[in-house]
């Protein structure tokens, strides 16, 4: 929130007596002026917190209300706030607009969370940026989980032990407390430093136990194979065979046989997707030119590299020791590393190629690398540590484990139909100065996997409207069924080559900013079939939220 509109939200409370808020459940961040302030509490019979610090001002504030939380948290902060965020749930609102003007002293500034906000759900070991949640688990950062929404996706669902995410990799770690119970070794494979243990974690590990970090679709279980035999991907298909929908690739090689490609077709007509990395070698290198399997293949989704964790290039800037400046990890960007020609910070950055992993035409989604958590490290160094590069393996099962929880949610998906959400979900950063050299060769944008959850909960739901907004698609095929009551498309486009096959049941409306000209290698077509009836129910974590 920018400093002018944190002044509006103060002057408007101040506007508007204590008698005019509603007396609910209210959530607010709210940022102490010292990182070293941390208020003592202590819980109360009827479950509330009691302040009892010696702060006269504030026992005052907070006796007039019911505090249901109060913590510090990670979230939605930068450099400067990181250590002085508050999360605070109360009974009431005007509890933000009394601590501001009361005791302005200890806090400076607070923005209220909206109800979209609040439809989230928090395991307990959900790590630094937790709000809601507890945080039992590694005390790490998980913002990368934060910038995809799962929260959100988790309010929907968080999984199923009867469904299964394949992992083909180095071999996965069966005995720990976050795969015991739920994990099965089909084929064996090597160690591979342990790399394996991070894919899988990041991909499904166990949450709300307590322990470790929560994997994506962290209720399902795992079936691990080992990797390579480009030839014809035996191990895929045995999985595949399984009915296992989703299988990680987090390896690849410039290695084209078509009696893979052909096994590849034949699992997809079998109902599995395969999820793989692009590759790591830089741009200087590959110039976007290099084409590496099984990501390439038709019905793989290809994934690579992008960056979330600060918002814009002066949230992180530092100078090196000739003097430059430069920006990394930056929200949306395709490479880690950001410079500024002539060294003028005042310019648009460009991104260093070789920051940049594998891109080619064929690349479907970028997802968060650098920053994302090496459960590898935990389990054979018993040290905390997360990716620093942008290498693509930790990217791949954040769309694993997205899919599983899309499948978790709607049983009855249609398989050629995922890919089309995860891109129409996908967070759009052509509009980024330093991407457009690379337009064409990293997909559709940023992993959302909040969106892509939601996307598929309110294209099922009856009573609910489903939104195509906010992309511009100039190729691919993208086929979408919906039982809902609408949908809607606003500010987007399908142009070119691109295709797209809408089938619903009541309507489709098409509001300002819809653009639909495709040339002669596209088609648009879309139509209302009243006959459209669901396969199956939707499987929500919690059933009463239909009714939110």
């Amino acid at each position: 929130m920018s400093p002018r509109l944190r002044f509006f939200l103060i002057v408007f409370l101040y506007l508007i007596p204590t008698f005019g808020f509603t007396q609910e459940d209210c959530w607010f961040y709210l940022r102490a002026k010292s990182e070293s302030f941390n208020p003592a509490f202590e819980t109360s019979a009827e479950g509330n917190l009691k302040y009892v610090g010696g702060d006269v001002k504030l026992k005052n504030v907070l006796d007039t209300y019911e505090i249901y939380q109060f913590k510090k948290t990670q979230r939605n902060t930068n450099n400067e706030t990181r250590h002085k965020t508050f999360f605070v749930r109360a009974n009431d609102e005007a509890l933000l607009l009394d601590l501001l003007l009361r005791t302005n002293h200890v806090f400076y500034e607070g923005e209220v969370l909206s109800a979209e906000d609040k439809k989230i759900f928090e395991p307990n070991d959900y790590g630094l940026t937790s709000t809601i949640g507890e945080n039992l688990g590694f005390q790490v950062n998980l913002d990368y989980l934060d910038f995809l929404g799962l929260p959100k996706a988790w309010y929907y669902t968080t999984g199923n032990r009867d469904f299964i995410v394949g992992i083909s990799d180095g071999i996965i770690d069966t005995t720990s407390q976050d795969f015991k119970g739920k994990s099965k070794i089909i084929t064996k494979s090597n160690l591979a430093n342990g790399h394996g243990y991070s894919i899988s974690s990041i991909a499904a590990a166990q949450g709300d136990n307590a322990y470790g970090v929560p994997g994506v679709c962290y209720d399902c279980s795992v079936y691990s194979t080992n990797y390579g035999d480009f030839n014809k991907f035996g191990m895929l298909k045995e999985l595949s065979d399984m009915g296992v929908k989703v299988i990680n690739c987090s390896w690849s090689a410039a290695i084209y046989k078509e009696s893979a490609e052909k096994v590849v077709d034949e699992m997809f007509d079998n109902g599995t997707i395969l999820v793989a990395t692009s590759g790591n070698k830089d741009h200087r290198k590959t110039k976007g030119k290099i084409i590496t399997y099984p990501a390439s293949y038709d019905h793989v989704i290809s994934v690579s590299s992008g960056m979330y964790k600060y918002e814009k290039p002066w949230d992180n800037m530092g100078i090196d020791k000739n003097g430059n400046y430069g920006a990394t990890n930056i929200r949306g960007y395709v490479g880690r590393s950001l410079g500024f020609k002539n060294n003028d910070t005042l310019v648009e950055p460009h991104v260093w190629p070789i920051s940049i992993a594998t891109l080619n035409k064929d690349v479907d989604i970028l997802a968060p690398t650098a920053g994302v958590f090496l459960y590898s490290h935990s389990r054979l160094k018993d040290t905390l540590v997360s990716n620093r590069f942008e290498t693509t393996s930790s990217a791949a099962p954040l769309v694993t484990g997205t899919i599983a929880l899309m499948y978790s949610l709607n049983p009855c998906l249609p398989h050629d139909e995922v890919e089309s959400i995860i891109k129409m979900t996908a967070m759009n950063v052509d509009h980024l100065e330093g991407n457009k050299p690379y337009k064409g060769l990293y997909g559709a944008g940023m992993l959302q996997t909040g969106d892509a959850v939601e996307m598929v909960y309110k294209l099922y739901m009856p009573k609910e409207t489903a939104y195509i907004e906010d992309q511009q698609f100039d190729r691919w095929d993208f086929k979408l069924t919906a039982l809902s009551d609408k949908v809607v498309m606003q500010n987007q486009k399908f142009t070119d080559s691109s295709t797209l096959k809408l089938t619903a049941r009541r309507q489709i409306v098409l509001k300002p900013g819809t653009i639909l000209r495709p040339n002669s290698g596209g088609k648009i077509s879309m139509k209302i079939d009243d006959d459209l009836e669901k396969e199956c129910d939707l499987v929500l974590r919690d059933p009463s939220i239909v009714n939110d």
